[in-house]
């Protein structure tokens, strides 16, 4: 098993859910973060002074699958929340070691 966390811009947010919707990924969590890197924000003025506003606002996405699905989900992300822009985001894959869910004791990818 896998986790994929992308962080991507706001307004991709509802097209992304609805993409994974269609190959059957159902669980996911999602955070309000802020960020930057290349896009660097942009220049505010704040009483009387500028100031660089760097950390922009993005969304966490994580979801966990099977090893043989992360290729199709990542390409999925990279298709629907790219828009050639610097401040698209990032995507990050690592290794799950196990799963378990609460509800019934199950472990692995049937947990999932």
């Amino acid at each position: 098993m896998k986790e994929i966390t992308a962080i991507i811009r706001p307004e991709k947010l509802e097209a992304l859910k609805d993409a994974l919707m269609t190959i059957n990924i159902d669980g996911m969590t999602l955070h309000q973060v802020l960020g930057c890197g290349n896009q660097h924000g942009w220049l505010a003025h704040h009483r009387g002074s500028k100031v660089m506003m760097n950390m922009l606002p993005k969304v966490e996405i994580r979801i966990v699958c099977k090893k043989e699905k992360v290729d199709e989900v990542v390409g999925l992300i990279l298709k629907v929340a790219a828009t050639g822009e610097a401040g698209d985001g990032k995507i990050f894959i690592k290794p799950i070691e196990d799963v378990i869910r609460i509800r019934t004791g199950e472990r692995g990818p049937d947990a999932l």
